[in-house]
């Protein structure tokens, strides 16, 4: 067998035609696979794949000012879809606070959820290994009919379903981070970001991270008319406390405890109502609570205080004591580069009508107000920063490689030529790696992507590759110099000597290989140990040798002609 792989090398380098056609054929296979990832986007990048979880959670945050009666029916209506799924073990539902803390509400901001706007439904699923249905297929199946059911119930209500991180946490999968000075104008321009996320397909759960404004009432105290009336406003700001959020009027001993319990007194919450949102709703409410004087006469409370309507006083965020503002957008199972690049090139389009746009650092955006000349500044955060700074360390740690192994091979032969043999043979691995993710993404029901732990595959292959074909140039000089064999025979009978071993070991990485091929988050890594053994295994044997035959061994290896001997000679 492996005389016959000898004789088809032989004529193989010993034909000009035949070392013509496999070097082209590889140059045309490297362009087509670069191809596969851009522009054709056959092959998708991401940072991580989803992650099968046995739980995740549905975020509703409704409009400022909205009562908890309305949360809870936003809430009742989306645990009225969940409790229909077969695979859902229970569910516990947060009003008006956040869920205990996870992976995710930690950075999300869960534990500071203390409003009646606000709710928080954790689903316990079944375990993932007696699921058929993974839980980003669940949440993606699930999200259009809640949203568009319970998310229309009231305005400005955001349903996001949140679902445990399969890497580092973040926000969101994109997040647009806005600077500038004017908390109008910034509010203004995240509104404009919005709406393009909001038209962006692939971009689901899209949030603007900052309070609503909305209209409000202040109750101020007429001390003269409180004085004439013979009430205190000790008397005035204690009913008030007791009707609307109630207060301490006694204490409880307990047998059980040393500490009193304390006794709080409240309006029903029938009676707390209003009829509507506007003033005279507040005033009617506040003629129906009355006090008594010191002469027995009661006092409506409205006779005494003036209602003045304002507007509320949102949250001002900053950071790094930069004034912000996060507008923020998850993914529905596709990367997040291509979303976020389509929707940066509708902001380069169309947000030219207000703002002078410069381009900053790779993706970044400067605006310039044409009016007034203020200046705003757009940076990109999130699941998107995390992959592009995973993707640019893991880049820097492959040329890193490839350079290590190009100085050590020259120190090694003293020759830049056959250093750069290894090095191309070990690069074109590369081929497998981005074909393999092909492959994978055409038998998975879900995309493929070609993630960060691809590339750490991929690295990895760059020393098994160098291996192979140190094993092929050294043992072709031993026959050269030691056998005196002419360099296609050399070159020819050293692959097909080394060959079994080459076999070996590739066979053994691809067995163990196969055992990561399944999991969410090394899968890729897997599929690039595999399929990109299987690229260096023919770049070793096929292309290596057509290169060592077209370089000047004979000067390389100070060959000098001589009667040949037996390989099988000491």
């Amino acid at each position: 067998m492996f005389k016959k792989f000898e004789n088809l090398i032989l004529n193989g380098i010993q034909s000009s035609f035949q070392r013509k056609l496999i070097l082209v054929g590889t140059l045309i296979a490297f362009i087509l696979s670069v191809l596969m990832i851009a522009p054709t986007q056959m092959v998708l990048a991401k940072m991580l794949p989803g992650k099968n979880n046995d739980t995740f959670t549905i975020y509703i945050d409704m409009a400022n000012g909205s009562s908890i009666e309305q949360t809870k029916e936003v809430s009742d209506c989306v645990v009225g879809f969940v409790q229909k799924e077969e695979e859902l073990n229970d569910i516990e539902v947060f009003l008006g606070m956040g869920a205990p803390l996870d992976f995710a509400g930690l950075i999300k901001g869960s534990q500071y959820k203390n409003s009646e706007n606000v709710a928080e439904i954790v689903l316990n699923l079944t375990s993932k290994h007696h699921r058929v249905e993974p839980s980003y297929f669940m949440v993606q199946r699930m999200r259009p009919a809640i949203t568009s059911t319970c998310g229309t119930l009231y305005p400005n209500t955001i349903i996001s379903f949140v679902e445990p991180p399969a890497g580092p946490p973040v926000l969101a999968a994109i997040v647009a981070e806005i600077y500038g000075n004017d908390s109008e104008n910034i509010r203004k321009l995240a509104t404009r970001v919005s709406d393009v996320f909001k038209n962006t397909k692939g971009l689901v759960d899209v949030d603007i991270m900052q309070d609503d404004i909305y209209d409000t009432y202040e109750i101020n105290i007429n001390t003269t008319k409180v004085s004439n009336s013979g009430v205190s406003i000790k008397q005035l700001n204690d009913i008030l406390y007791l009707a609307f959020e109630g207060m301490e009027i006694a204490v409880k001993n307990s047998d059980i405890h040393n500490d009193q319990i304390p006794i709080y007194l409240s309006l029903s919450q029938e009676s707390k109502k209003f009829t509507n949102k506007d003033i005279e709703a507040v005033k009617s409410k506040l003629a129906a609570l009355k006090l008594m004087n010191q002469m027995g006469m009661m006092t409506p409370i409205n006779e005494l205080v003036t209602v003045i309507p304002k507007k509320s006083n949102p949250m001002i965020m900053s950071k790094n004591l930069h004034k912000m503002v996060n507008v923020m957008a998850e993914t529905d199972m596709v990367s997040q580069v291509y979303p976020l690049m389509s929707a940066r090139n509708v902001i380069l389009d169309t947000f030219n009508d207000e703002y002078n746009i410069k381009k900053t650092g790779l993706f970044n955006l400067e605006f310039t107000d044409k009016n007034s000349g203020a200046i705003y500044k757009l940076m990109w955060d999130g699941e998107m920063e995390v992959t592009l700074v995973t993707f640019v360390e893991l880049g820097a740690a492959f040329i890193a490689a490839l350079v290590l192994i190009f100085l050590l091979m020259v120190i090694y032969y003293k020759s830049y030529t056959l250093s750069g043999i290894i090095l191309l043979g070990s690069f074109l691995s590369i081929i497998g790696v981005i074909v393999g993710h092909w492959i994978m993404d055409i038998f998975t029901t879900d995309t493929f992507f070609l993630t960060a732990t691809s590339l750490i595959g991929f690295i990895a292959l760059i020393g098994i590759s160098s291996r192979n074909s140190l094993l092929l140039i050294d043992f072709t000089k031993s026959l050269m110099g030691d056998k005196g064999m002419q360099k296609a025979e050399a070159i020819a009978y050293a692959t097909a000597t080394r060959a079994k071993p080459i076999f070996l070991t590739a066979a053994a990485i691809i067995l163990a290989s196969t055992l990561l091929a399944g999991d969410a988050v090394f899968g890729g890594l897997g599929v690039s140990l595999i399929f990109g053994t299987v690229a260096a295994v023919i770049a070793s044997l096929i292309i290596v040798p057509v290169l060592l035959y077209n370089a000047d061994l004979e000067r390389h290896f100070n060959f000098h002609e001589k009667k040949a001997v037996s390989v099988y000679e000491p």
